[in-house]
């Protein structure tokens, strides 16, 4: 099967802006390029097994964000659609950088098992290790094992952001704990919550595809009777509190969040946040507090910043 890959340059702050008109008029997958992410971990200790040449030598400084489309009649008006909500982006007052759109052909047997290689078992906090179903891996002590495998529609679960939540997961969650997850997108702290001793995960996304992934994925992990996945907005399918919550998206949805998260904390509850670029971390904050929530800890990794907060002393709990 044929497919049509369109590639929008971007910036990092107005990524999730274009995932979401992708996403809109059907994409049927997505690959975000972030040249600082590639050449961070190139310049680390990390060791990698293959990075592909051509994305060091990419010469756009953004972000490139690639969607897939099967071949259609109206793939022609859909790119168009794609094109005027780019240029719209500016009006959120976010940048789009370049904002160019165009167009490459990619054939689905080839695809699917050329990236196969480049994907394997990776620690990214002191337990969690992520590895894909079909890579041997040798357990140490201690080790916590989430299989997952990147599919058209979610990544490795390596992000410099996801990473940053598991890490702090790894900290406050405590056995018995109930966690919410919102915007959950692969599942993968949802997953991570269970298996470190959480005794019940419910998490909430938008977007059909992830629960449905969500879904997958935890049945995979052998936590599905731990992690329930929903659809839809937090406030109106969960009417329970939490003992952490956490939220790895934007800025902007975790300002807002911010207003509401307190009703579903438990007393000295937990509030993870990532998905922050630098330039947005004091405004999220100043929503947080303003809200009676304490900052515990705020995390960066390259780009991206990590809050922790706490349900204040000072809160009254509903």
């Amino acid at each position: 099967m044929k497919w049509i890959e369109i590639q929008i340059k971007t910036t990092s702050e107005a990524v999730e802006a274009v995932t979401s008109i992708l996403y809109e008029v059907g994409a049927g997958g997505l690959a975000i390029e972030d040249p600082n992410d590639i050449i961070s971990y190139a310049n680390s200790d990390e060791n990698w097994d293959f990075i592909e040449a051509s994305l060091l030598e990419q010469q756009y400084d953004g972000v490139i964000v690639k969607a897939y489309f099967p071949e259609s009649e109206d793939l022609i008006d859909k790119i168009e659609l794609i094109k005027q909500n780019v240029e719209k982006i500016p009006q959120f007052n976010l940048d789009k950088g370049l904002g160019e759109v165009t167009t490459t052909e990619v054939y689905e047997k080839d695809w699917a098992d050329s990236w196969k290689k480049y994907y394997k078992p990776k620690k990214i906090g002191d337990r969690i290790v992520i590895k894909p179903s079909w890579e041997e891996y040798e357990v140490e002590d201690n080790d916590i094992i989430i299989e997952l495998d990147p599919g058209m529609a979610f990544g490795t679960g390596t992000h410099e952001t996801t990473i940053m939540c598991i890490k702090q997961l790894e900290k406050y969650v405590n056995e018995g704990n109930v966690v919410f997850d919102i915007g959950c997108g692969s599942g993968i702290l949802s997953i991570a919550a269970a298996k470190l001793g959480a005794k019940k995960v419910i998490g909430v996304d938008l977007d059909e595809l992830s629960v449905k992934v969500s879904n997958e994925n935890a049945k995979m992990n052998k936590v599905e009777n731990i992690v329930d996945i929903k659809h839809g907005n937090l406030l109106d399918v969960i009417k329970e509190k939490a003992d952490l919550v956490v939220s790895n998206i934007v800025a902007e949805i975790i300002t807002v969040l911010s207003k509401d998260v307190t009703k579903f904390l438990n007393k000295e509850g937990i509030f993870i946040t990532s998905g922050i670029i630098h330039e947005k971390t004091q405004t999220v904050k100043e929503a947080m507090i303003e809200e009676g929530l304490e900052i515990l800890d705020t995390v960066t990794m390259g780009e991206w910043v990590c809050i922790v907060a706490k349900l204040g002393e000072d809160k009254k709990y509903a």
